[in-house]
């Protein structure tokens, strides 16, 4: 496995940008040349749903130009394999063990969220003259406690909870009826598919955004291709479903569908982006939020949403920014979400919040190409089926339902040797560093949820 990014040219920075390009929190209204951010998250795609990620079943031409213009990784994770807590690192750059509102995984009910005193990437950014929108999921807290308005954006369209139905705009789950969708803090009643109707906002965003004279932050957190499973034709389907996650339900073509429309819209933003002068000094960054669910490809991975197992956490992530990044740019980097912030607040010369440091680090010179990748060493539990993960290098060590292993990712990403007895000194080692980690973070109480994927719904699992 190479160890670099290949590039089939660089780009300097020019030198009348370079004092432009960083700040120190003191800035002019007239014209911020610091970048926009667009930062795209798919919900439960799988690492190889993705044509520039080895998809042959489902058509992404959109999001595969964004590989084209820009840099793909092939060694990027989620903070977790299940949604809120993916989120919760994403937003604020800490391991999501560190918080309250990580220990549910997912945030199953509104008895817990994301603090509004916390410092996030919105917040931060907001505080320094950026315009900050989330359009999509927020998954960190319901009202009346929790709000992305209350964690630093400025504008929300989306829903809080974890899901809903993709025509009806509701779901029931554990009782409670959840998923209406929102225009800030108040219900709307949007009639349509919601990944068309998150599109327009997002569109409707861009304009405004181009009237303002700050630079922006815009999460668009597509809902696509979380459950229930409803393409965009299949209005039909939506009146028979009884249980929102549809066990009953969905197929190969229902799913690719539903990643081609989002697909699609992803399309029509960044050919508006293109329109609006917008493209050469704005960051697009697109990812999954965690690993693949029922139909997803994750090949050659194994595992799935809910396992740490690389299918359950390793994500496809790529970065566009057409003054810095050299198309068709590659890296073998091992990232993570939480990552960046710390990154992104670097591109728009934004200090951290000192009180809260992240666990996340700076990569921002790795992935412009002006510096060689870093060594990384990262940390995952998840409480359903005692698992605890840590890769350090090549190496991974795993326990998962009472068995451990020690993988060499380098030569098995598919995690069927298990090395364990080959390198004792090695997994006893890393077995010690991932107890230690996990003893650092706060402990999981019997109230919290963790999603268990086991046979009485997942066949493959008995």
């Amino acid at each position: 496995m190479s160890r670099g990014i290949k590039r089939r040219t660089f780009l300097e920075f020019a030198a009348a940008a370079t004092g432009a390009f960083y700040f120190k929190n003191s800035f002019a209204s007239a014209k911020d040349s610091r970048p926009n951010i667009i930062y795209i998250l798919a919900d439960d795609m799988g690492f190889a749903d993705l044509g520039c990620y080895g998809s042959k079943s489902i058509q992404t031409p959109n999001i595969d130009k964004l590989s084209k213009e820009g840099l793909k990784l092939s060694q990027a994770y989620a903070n977790s394999s299940v949604c809120s807590p993916s989120r919760l690192a994403l937003i604020t750059g800490r391991y999501p063990g560190r918080l309250a509102a990580g220990l549910d995984e997912p945030i199953a009910l509104n008895h817990i969220g994301l603090s509004p005193s916390h410092p996030t990437l919105p917040s931060l950014l907001n505080n320094a003259g950026y315009r900050t929108t989330l359009v999509g999921k927020w998954h960190l807290g319901e009202l009346p406690e929790y709000s992305p308005l209350k964690s630093g954006y400025e504008h929300f369209y989306g829903i809080h909870a974890g899901g809903t139905d993709y025509f009806n705009h509701r779901l029931t789950l554990l009782g409670k009826e959840l998923g209406q969708l929102y225009r800030n803090d108040k219900p709307s009643q949007e009639i349509g598919y919601l990944t068309t109707l998150l599109e327009q906002y997002a569109s409707n965003e861009l304009d405004e955004a181009v009237q303002d004279s700050r630079p922006f932050l815009m999460s668009l957190h597509f809902t696509a291709p979380h459950w229930p499973w409803e393409g965009p034709e299949d209005h039909a389907i939506a009146k028979t479903i009884s249980n929102p996650q549809h066990f009953d339900g969905g197929n190969l073509k229902t799913y690719a569908a539903m990643v081609e429309s989002m697909d699609q819209s992803i399309g029509r933003l960044l050919e508006k982006l293109k329109q609006l002068n917008l493209s050469d000094n704005t960051i697009v960054i697109f990812s999954s939020d965690n690993g693949g669910e029922r139909f997803s490809d994750t090949w050659p991975l194994i595992g799935m949403k809910g396992e740490l197992l690389e299918g359950g956490i390793r994500v496809p992530l790529l970065v566009r920014w057409p003054s810095q990044i050299a198309a068709h740019s590659e890296s073998d980097q091992v990232i993570s979400l939480m990552d960046l912030m710390p990154t992104l607040l670097h591109a728009a010369s934004v200090s951290p919040d000192s009180n809260y440091p992240s666990d996340g680090e700076n990569l921002l010179n790795v992935i412009l190409g002006k510096e060689p990748i870093k060594p990384r060493t990262l940390f995952w539990r998840h409480n359903a089926n005692n698992q605890l993960a840590m890769r350090d290098g090549d190496w991974k060590y795993l326990t998962i339902g009472g068995n451990e292993f020690l993988f060499n990712l380098g030569e098995d990403e598919r995690e069927r040797a298990n090395l364990s007895k080959r390198f004792p000194a090695r997994f006893q080692n890393m077995k010690k560093q991932a107890e230690h980690w996990a003893n650092s973070m706060l402990p999981y109480t019997k109230k919290n949820y963790s999603q268990s994927i086991d046979g009485s719904n997942y066949a493959d699992h008995y």
